[in-house]
């Protein structure tokens, strides 16, 4: 497959952070309910099957599945509060949460192309990934929801226009990255380790490593 530029997705192509999202989510949670004084409030707890059952759709989506019963309003605050609990603990996070191989694999890519990530999170999270990784050196670009306020189908547009590519791919792991790349009529390679099982790909990898042999 020839690509002068390979766009990923993060969550569930480039690294898995539902555990300790879960975590730091849980803890907003209870700092937001202690606000309610008269007890008026109620929002189950988090695992982290349910955020991986969620995560690539928009934060405002997001927010409005986890917490239908809050205003928009409270939603948003919510969010600003879960936002705070999970940079602190993902900075605080010791442990390596790319998936095997990914560090390596970009390093290599990059030395004969380049390198973007479009993901619909907020703003913050791309730029926490890749300094907590070193990667910032083998990445031409970044772009989110966080941003812009737009869906990834826009905002991979965004970056195959900024960077004039010709022939970009996607790589991802949900249907929704299948459907973003079909509307921007670039290939998709489902990442298919994890979280997601689009209907549809134009090649599967069970390994990022497998890019390599992939891509030219």
């Amino acid at each position: 497959m020839t690509t002068d530029g390979i766009i990923f997705d993060i969550d569930g192509t480039i690294w898995d952070s539902t555990d300790i999202v879960a975590t730091a989510w849980n803890e907003a949670i209870k700092e937001f309910l202690l606000l309610d004084t008269k007890n008026t409030i109620s929002i189950e707890a988090l695992n982290k099957e349910r955020l991986k059952s969620l995560f690539g759709k928009t934060m405002d989506i997001i927010a409005k599945e986890l917490f239908p019963n809050l205003s928009e309003q409270d939603q948003a605050k919510l969010l600003e509060i879960c936002d705070t609990y999970e940079k602190k603990y993902l900075i605080k996070n010791q442990e390596d949460i790319t998936y095997p191989g990914v560090k390596e694999t970009i390093k290599t890519l990059s030395k004969t192309h380049k390198i973007f990530i479009v993901s619909n999170c907020q703003k913050g999270y791309i730029e926490l990934c890749l300094d907590k990784n070193n990667l910032w050196p083998y990445i031409t670009a970044i772009e989110c929801y966080g941003n812009t306020k737009q869906k990834k189908g826009f905002n991979i547009a965004k970056i195959i226009q900024e960077n004039k590519l010709k022939a970009p791919i996607y790589v991802g792991d949900t249907q929704l990255d299948f459907e973003a790349s079909k509307e921007n009529t670039i290939p998709f390679i489902w990442a298919s380790y994890g979280f997601g099982k689009p209907v549809s790909y134009t090649a599967k990898i069970t390994t990022i490593t497998e890019l390599l042999t992939l891509i030219s």
